[in-house]
């Protein structure tokens, strides 16, 4: 088994679905005592948030590929960005380590074209639904028409993620929130909805949208899965 990397802890609460995803679906698929070979990487996310915030990109690519290479030094053969949003650094990480880097956005897309779709609404970071890092790889190598909210549904979508799910705060009127949010893209035209947020997926299920759900969390997971038992 391949050991996974994980660059972490933005926020913890979404790194420790991946964790679990990572090893249930190692007990499942190898057998009952089983678990995932990983090494996490773990940032203070209050210092991630605030650069983001700030816009100081090339601060957190430093701190992103340094997280990188002491993964790989540590043993790591692949890696995994465990959110969408720092996604937007994946070349830089790419180009400091001589390992694999799973790319979030890839199982998503490969996902959704499997089930016969090509019109998604995108769910996510303000960072993620504005800037075209993720929309345009989801178009360029997965052929898909992305919609994303209008501005004063991004700003909700992004303030609930930041303001709560990340402190680990799941409030019913927010899910209304993002029902609502989701009705707009459907009647937009959106097949099918991506949770492209790690956290979204603490809030958001299938029952709260009348079109197929793409958890980004749990298809980065599962891949990395099937990446490290070879398949």
């Amino acid at each position: 088994m391949r050991m996974i990397g994980l660059i972490g802890g933005m926020s913890w609460e979404s790194s420790a679905e991946y964790y679990r995803i990572l090893n249930q679906g190692v007990r499942d698929r190898v057998g009952p005592t089983a678990s995932a070979r990983c090494l996490l990487w773990s940032f203070d996310f209050s210092e991630i948030e605030r650069l983001q915030h700030a816009g100081d990109w090339p601060g957190l690519g430093q701190r992103m590929v340094e997280a990188a290479q002491r993964l790989e030094a540590a043993g790591a053969d692949l890696l995994l960005i465990c959110t969408n949003t720092m996604h937007r650094l994946a070349p830089a990480v790419e180009a400091a380590v001589g390992i694999p880097l799973l790319q979030i956005a890839d199982p998503t897309g490969r996902s959704i074209r499997a089930a016969g779709l090509s019109r998604v609404g995108l769910l996510g970071t303000a960072f993620t639904m504005e800037h075209e890092f993720y929309k345009g790889r989801l178009a360029d190598r997965h052929g898909l028409d992305v919609l994303v909210p209008d501005d004063g549904d991004r700003a909700a979508v992004h303030r609930i993620i930041y303001e709560e799910l990340v402190a680990g705060r799941v409030l019913p009127p927010s899910r209304e929130v993002y029902r609502a949010v989701i009705g707009d893209l459907v009647a937009r035209g959106a097949e099918a909805i991506i949770l492209g947020c790690t956290e979204i997926m603490l809030l958001i299920g299938p029952d709260d949208s009348p079109v197929p759900v793409f958890d980004t969390t749990t298809l980065h997971a599962e891949a990395a899965v099937a990446a490290a038992l070879g398949d």
